[in-house]
């Protein structure tokens, strides 16, 4: 029995990862969680789990919860929840579901407390990938990738050596607009944008898909995760999502691991590794059915963001940190109409031209940096 702690258990990730749990009972208990202001959602959660700590985003939320659970449960309030949730003793495994730059200090602190982690937060490693790193060996803590493209990557390299790997090839849908020329682009709506081919994600991972800043945010991460140079990491368009990732060797061999788009497989994986556990209510993969599978080599003129994130990614330092801070501010202001879909990247790359790169940053540089630039994204936009 895997005693895990869920952070954002209201979220596409902290769904589905529910529902694995409760397909195994006798594997796992859920013993801590968090969410935002989603009470709605977390009530039924809460009452059919049952978990010893609940934390959630404000005062508000807070006193409804208390008013609506039915037994005795701890609670706490805002940044300070996740680092109880993740820090709770008596967890096994922390699954980090949370969206943005918030989930860094968790991570590190449930390392410190050399709990496993089930890593579905990118900006975890992207904005602190060598602090991250550093502590997980400092610490012997393993990082298990939720991600769909990572967990594909693990699951090829397992039983083989890092020294032979040739480069790592990233597959990607293309997003909501994978169809459309750049000039097609003017005046799409947030509603085009979020109705995704393939996955059913959260509203700002939707939009990261469309600009392509979402694969961008992975290659960083898969980066860090596997420790391969950027040159290579190859992104492959594929519309299908079957082929998840693959992996070259030095003898021109590839592994691919395929499968229907089921996030709820890696999110197992990852709570179930070394080991597997069957996943009934998942649906097989007969190729006949799919007739054919299609790909296209990435391109940086298309999908600007993908580029930023490349270039980011090889300048390193608080680059991908600005990236990441700038991103979530302009995709904020998409979702909520302030500005157009191709001012996403707009606002991004005015914000990377402006920054002077810290080359070895601290935790603090970092937050530092992140409050800044959201800071200069925002005044851009009133």
């Amino acid at each position: 029995m895997k005693h895990i702690s869920l952070l954002g258990a209201t979220g596409s990730i902290g769904e589905q990862t529910l529902d694995v749990i409760r397909q195994h009972p006798d594997k796992f208990l859920l013993k801590a969680m968090t969410f935002g202001r989603n009470v709605d959602k977390a009530i039924p959660i809460i009452e059919q789990f049952q978990p010893e700590f609940v934390g959630c985003l404000d005062e508000e939320t807070y006193h409804t919860l208390k008013e609506q659970c039915t037994y005795d449960v701890k609670m706490a309030i805002g940044d300070e929840a996740n680092i109880v949730a993740a820090t709770y003793e008596g967890v096994d495994v922390v699954v980090n579901a949370l969206v943005g730059s918030v989930g860094l200090v968790p991570t590190l602190k449930a390392i410190e407390q050399k709990k496993t982690i089930a890593l579905a937060n990118k900006e975890t490693l992207v904005t602190a990938g060598h602090i991250v790193k550093e502590y997980a060996k400092k610490y012997d803590v393993p990082l298990l990738p939720v991600d769909s493209e990572h967990s594909a990557i693990f699951q090829c390299l397992q039983g083989e050596q890092a020294k032979n790997i040739e480069r790592l090839i990233v597959t990607a849908s293309g997003g909501s607009f994978r169809d459309k020329k750049r000039t097609e682009l003017e005046g799409v709506t947030v509603e085009e944008a979020l109705n995704h081919p393939n996955w059913s994600m959260g509203a700002k991972i939707t939009i990261d898909s469309a600009t392509m800043m979402n694969k961008g945010l992975e290659v960083i991460e898969a980066h860090w995760l596997f420790d391969i140079p950027y040159d290579r990491i190859d992104v492959l368009l594929h519309k299908e999502s079957i082929i998840h990732s693959m992996v070259e060797f030095h003898d021109k061999s590839v592994m691919a691991q395929l499968g229907t788009p089921d996030m709820r497989v890696p999110i197992q994986y990852a709570l179930t590794y070394p080991d597997r556990a069957p996943l009934t209510e998942a649906k097989s993969l007969n190729l006949w059915e799919i007739g054919q599978l299609n790909f296209q080599k990435a391109d940086f003129d298309r999908y600007r963001c993908l580029h930023f994130a490349y270039e980011s990614g090889k300048i390193g330092g608080t680059m991908p940190a600005v990236l990441n801070a700038a991103n979530e501010v302009a995709v904020d202001a998409f979702l909520k109409g302030k500005v157009t879909f191709l001012q996403i990247e707009e606002l991004i790359e005015k914000a990377l031209i402006r920054h002077h790169v810290m080359t070895k940053p601290s935790l603090q540089d970092i937050h530092e940096v992140d409050k800044d630039t959201r800071d200069f994204v925002q005044s851009i936009l009133t």
